[in-house]
């Protein structure tokens, strides 16, 4: 499996295939706009020669200053795989635009993230707590999460 890089001039394709995208590679990351999120994925999905069209996870991690979302693609027929991040800077109200328009089975993943993290995925059809209960106060993998 091979891993997508900056060099093979998926940063150019994506930023001029998709509006108001400002992607950029450092290292084996590529790092895309948040409010463009939903266009360069659907893109990286239905891209003949990229053909990344299974979503292997989304994860993130609070840094304090903001809070980074993290997409694992592969393609299964092309055998490579690309990492996504985008960084959200509204700490104490973090939204995204989900992507689960795109995989049904984002939606879960999202629903996780918005329960431990705290982390709104616009546009998501169910977005409610899955791992802890209704009434629970905060996300308690957030760094300033004092439970």
């Amino acid at each position: 499996m091979t891993i997508i890089k900056n060099e093979d001039g998926v940063i150019n394709r994506i930023n001029s295939s998709c509006i108001n995208s400002h992607s950029i590679g450092i290292g084996n990351d590529i790092y895309i706009s948040p409010q463009s999120v939903n266009n360069v994925i659907k893109f990286l999905k239905e891209d003949v020669d990229l053909n990344l069209n299974y979503l292997t996870s989304i994860t993130a991690v609070d840094y304090i200053e903001f809070i980074e979302i993290i997409y694992h693609l592969f393609s299964i027929n092309k055998n490579h795989r690309i990492i996504l991040k985008t960084k959200c800077y509204e700490i104490d109200n973090p939204v995204i635009p989900s992507i689960s328009d795109l995989w049904k089975g984002a939606e879960l993943q999202e629903r996780e993230i918005w329960d431990l993290m705290g982390v709104e995925f616009s546009g998501h059809p169910n977005m409610k707590r899955v791992l802890l209960w209704e009434g629970f106060e905060g996300h308690p993998l957030r760094r300033n999460y004092t439970g």
